[in-house]
């Protein structure tokens, strides 16, 4: 099928175009300034599904809807995020003992990066937000929608990598 885009539709796949493109810029550049290795992995993880996302967008920007087959990056994230109580325990240990380091600069930085993405995630979620309202074919609406969800589960997975190394308590 080929998809017959207006030209709102278009500029406005133009856009989230450049934001994947941002987002996959920042967390590959994060994942190597980072000093704590699970974050490093967290940001790697992520800049992988925002690749499949800015590959996705394409496919739509040449006229193609791609096939919603769940990919490994939304398991992941799921898993990422409902983590086993254990593993939270053990996390929250190695928080502290990170938290030792307080002053310094390293968790610091991270604490840094971990922001920037979180703000970053939160205006994508809501470009997409406002994108899928705009779209006509229920089959794009449907896709922007899959991609929102994962970047809902991005800032989850940073929200509460965060709130496990004591960078993040909401009151």
């Amino acid at each position: 099928m080929n998809l017959q885009l207006t030209n709102k539709e278009r500029m406005l796949l133009q856009d989230q175009k450049s934001h994947e493109e941002i987002c996959v810029q920042k967390y590959n550049d994060y994942a190597n300034l980072a000093s704590d290795p699970q974050l490093k992995a967290l940001f790697k993880r992520n800049a992988q599904t925002e690749q499949e996302h800015l590959n996705t967008i394409n496919q739509l920007l040449s006229g193609q809807i791609p096939s919603m087959n769940q990919g490994q990056s939304g398991a992941q994230q799921q898993t990422q995020s409902s983590m086993p109580m254990q593993s939270q325990q053990m996390q929250q240990q190695q928080a502290s003992s990170f938290q030792g380091q307080n002053q310094s600069s390293g968790y610091q930085a991270d604490q840094d990066l971990c922001t920037d993405m979180l703000m970053t995630e939160k205006y994508v979620s809501g470009a997409y937000d406002t994108a899928i309202f705009e779209f006509r074919d229920p089959q794009v609406r449907q896709v922007l929608n899959h991609i929102q969800k994962e970047e809902q589960q991005h800032g989850e997975a940073i929200f509460n990598y965060m709130q496990s190394m004591g960078m993040y308590n909401p009151q």
